[in-house]
């Protein structure tokens, strides 16, 4: 028997559908009305565009990527992350050359060759939203707050963190400061982090490793040495969020997985998931599009992992909606899918193909989870009528097959 590769899972139990797509439905309403339109990307690009965007430093690039060469000799793989794809399409389609923000929310599928966990998987679903061409941090206060809505809606419980990673003025004199103490303590740094001080110093404050950890509690603070306008920034972001009511908490070593960002760099954690993980992230990533060869334009963004939140998400009582349509008799199932088939430009409509008992459709009808119960008999096709009940009033009819 052949099977599923290994961390690539069906989403096929009628509980887990409805979950996945409830999360789709309720995330897509709240982008909309932040004024976020829907993008699609390929999910095969070229490697050069993971490799700039994301960086070569990072685990995605260096171990995690599905990469091949196509048949036309290019390197291609499948997208680990949704941000360098839109970045990639905006700058294609010339929107960094209009003065107009846009705003882009995506879901779709993404790879990483990794090792599968629980809600960590090798094919996996995000959801998340980018803003091109506002420079205000406020629009980086809404990418939070849309976050917060949605996990809300969810009935999702969180934990905020917070970051500034600074910009072009004050992230080079920190670094010389951070590989400084890093060259003083290099012995005591894992193999990961050695690699790391030379290819993105700060991405060694995202380590792992207890020891390395332990070490870098005493290490230089970014939030320490920001420039003016950076600090500015982040301090009207907080105040923000007070008057909104999150509660945050500063994080000086969250720098994210990606080497794209800088300023505000935020996550969202649950401890409800085993140890404490995140469940969204995202921050302002301003010069990315300029990587790309594309205008200077600022940008923020946000990525959700939809796998991680599977279990955490409280669904609503699914209310009875649409038909169920059986035949008492055989000679009746023409007719009877000829009137279902009508009844679907309108509503939702399951056609039963087989004749059976009227107990036996009420039943399915019940498990169907539809509101009505139509069925269509010998009598009801003398009369040209059809039987109605519905199944959340309890009450029963005999209606005009003309009036269905």
């Amino acid at each position: 028997m052949i099977r599923s590769l290994r961390g690539m899972n069906d989403t096929l139990e009628p509980e887990e559908s409805q979950r996945f797509s409830y999360f789709i439905e309720t995330a897509s309403r709240i982008a909309r009305n932040y004024g976020f339109r829907f993008i699609e990307t390929p999910q095969l690009e070229e490697t050069a565009l993971f490799k700039r965007a994301v960086g070569e430093s990072s685990d995605i690039v260096g171990k995690e990527m599905y990469q091949f060469i196509d048949k036309g000799e290019n390197s291609v793989c499948l997208r680990p992350e949704g941000t360098a794809g839109v970045v990639r399409a905006f700058i294609q389609n010339k929107y960094d050359r209009q003065e107009q923000t846009q705003r882009f929310f995506y879901h779709g599928t993404m790879f990483r060759y990794e090792r599968p966990q629980k809600g960590r998987l090798r094919q996996f679903h995000q959801f998340g939203c980018e803003s091109f061409g506002e420079v205000s941090v406020l629009e980086d206060l809404s990418m939070i707050l849309m976050v917060r809505n949605i996990f809300d809606a969810l009935g999702i419980a969180f934990t905020l963190k917070l970051n500034s990673l600074g910009d072009q003025n004050c992230m080079p004199s920190y670094r010389e400061k951070l590989v400084g103490f890093l060259d003083a303590h290099e012995a005591q740094l894992c193999e990961d982090c050695q690699r790391r001080k030379t290819t993105n110093p700060i991405r060694v404050l995202d380590c792992k490793n207890a020891a390395c950890q332990a070490l870098y509690a005493t290490a230089p603070k970014l939030m320490q040495n920001l420039c003016r306008s950076c600090e500015s920034d982040f301090n009207t972001l907080t105040a923000h969020l007070d008057v909104q009511g999150v509660a945050y908490e500063i994080d000086t070593h969250l720098v994210r997985g990606l080497d794209y960002y800088s300023k505000t760099a935020f996550e969202f954690v649950s401890t409800e998931i085993g140890a404490q993980s995140s469940i969204a992230g995202g921050g302002r990533y301003d010069r990315l599009v300029e990587f790309l060869d594309g205008r200077p334009t600022p940008a923020v963004g946000f990525a959700i992992g939809i796998e991680r939140l599977m279990e955490l998400i409280k669904m609503p009582e699914l209310e009875r909606e649409g038909y169920y349509f059986g035949a008492l008799d055989e000679h009746a199932i023409s007719k009877l899918y000829i009137l279902g088939m009508n009844k679907r430009r309108s509503a939702k409509v399951m056609i039963e193909y087989n004749a059976r008992n009227l107990k036996a459709h009420l039943k399915a009808a019940d498990k169907a989870n539809a509101r009505f119960c139509a069925i269509l008999g010998e009598n009801e096709l003398s009369s040209g009528t059809i039987w109605l009940k519905d199944l959340v009033e309890k009450t029963e009819s005999e209606i005009a097959q003309e009036a269905l």
